[in-house]
């Protein structure tokens, strides 16, 4: 017998069928998950969220994936990279905001200069702040040595998105060489959780050839690596990609957006204390849209310290939100944002994963 979906969303475990039957939950039927995410939040992980300043550090990239705009084959984009002294007046801005942490964000690189260079801003970060400032890194695929070597100068949370946890699927959106290998990438998720990192990933919705069944697998997917932070949000065209061409076969930017929301909502009932960021892809469809993720079930937000100079050279995707706003608008923005979604930020704190520590055995 069909299960209803009040009876699914009583269960405290989900088959691929019951998150299939959530995915596909209509506009009426999806407020029931959105209420019960809520729920959940609010007695798992409270009402605060946390700040992650993002200093997008560099939109130099050896990667081609074939979705995103700072893509190596994208003649057309202007690459750049913050200088040091930037990167510090970014992270002093954070530290004296009281943003509790600092995530550095860029291009896909390995070179020895790129990795000291990184190592280096870590320390000086680190001694800046007196070791207040937690550090998240998203630098991609690295060895187990440079991700070690980050780790001692004092960064404690790595997010690397799969985009898509199907090999099949993920074949379609990269070059087949040793580059963009599925399983090199899921060898690094493995390292990060070997080192001691808080482990982040994310996947993309609603890109093309993606179906009902290969989200609900996502989903799993978070699940069964034990996953301590999520950061996804609705795929979003770039037209100087060569996925570009198949922009006829998305469904509307509204529905993907709405699927966008379903994931966080259902992520925050599988997976009751990770951390799940309100991505700014959200806000680039629906303007309220990073507080409609905070209100069902994210519980972190990422405000830009990139100086404003370089915004516009860092588009992964079009219409990005907030390329012009400084610093100071953007804290405000957010701060009011965050108080009509019904939360308060949670200033000075570093808002650790709840999951991790309890996997750890410090809760």
């Amino acid at each position: 017998m069909t299960k209803s979906l009040q009876e699914i969303l009583s269960q405290d475990e989900f088959s691929k069928p019951d998150l299939e039957r959530m995915l596909s939950a209509d506009e009426q039927e999806r407020q029931l998950i959105f209420a019960r995410a809520e729920e959940i939040k609010k007695n798992f992980v409270g009402n605060k969220v946390y700040y992650r300043g993002l200093i997008e550090f560099s939109n130099l990239c050896g990667k081609d994936c074939y979705y995103c705009g700072i893509r190596a084959g994208n003649k057309s984009t202007h690459r750049y990279e913050v200088t040091e002294a930037e990167i510090l007046e970014a992270a002093k801005y954070a530290y004296d905001n009281k943003y509790g942490s600092l995530v550095i964000q860029a291009g896909e690189r390995s070179d020895k200069s790129f990795v000291n260079r990184i190592a280096s801003l870590v320390s000086q970060i680190k001694e800046m702040s007196n070791g207040e400032l937690g550090i998240t890194l998203s630098l991609g695929e690295q060895t187990e040595e440079t991700y070690k070597l980050w780790y001692n100068m004092g960064a404690h949370r790595y997010l690397l998105r799969i985009e898509v946890s199907n090999p099949e699927l993920y074949h379609k959106y990269h070059p087949g060489d040793k580059k963009h290998d599925y399983f090199q990438r899921m060898e690094s998720l493995h390292l990060l959780r070997k080192i001691g990192y808080q482990v982040g990933t994310g996947v993309m919705i609603g890109l093309p050839f993606q179906t009902i069944s290969d989200l609900a697998d996502d989903l799993l997917f978070f699940r069964n690596f034990d996953i301590d932070m999520v950061g996804m949000g609705p795929y979003i065209e770039h037209e100087n990609t060569p996925m570009y061409e198949f922009k006829d076969q998305l469904i509307s930017k509204t529905d993907r957006f709405y699927l966008s929301l379903k994931m966080v909502a259902i992520l925050r009932i599988m997976m009751k204390d990770i951390n799940i960021a309100a991505t700014t892809a959200m806000q680039a469809i629906d303007p309220m849209g990073r507080e409609k993720a905070i209100k069902v079930g994210a519980n972190i937000i990422m405000p830009n310290l990139t100086p404003t100079k370089y915004r516009e050279d860092y588009l992964l995707y079009e219409d990005k939100p907030c390329i012009d706003e400084n610093a100071d608008d953007c804290k405000k923005c957010l701060e009011a944002r965050i108080h009509m979604a019904g939360g308060q930020v949670g200033y000075g704190e570093w808002g650790d994963s709840k999951h991790f520590d309890k996997r750890k055995g410090n809760s």
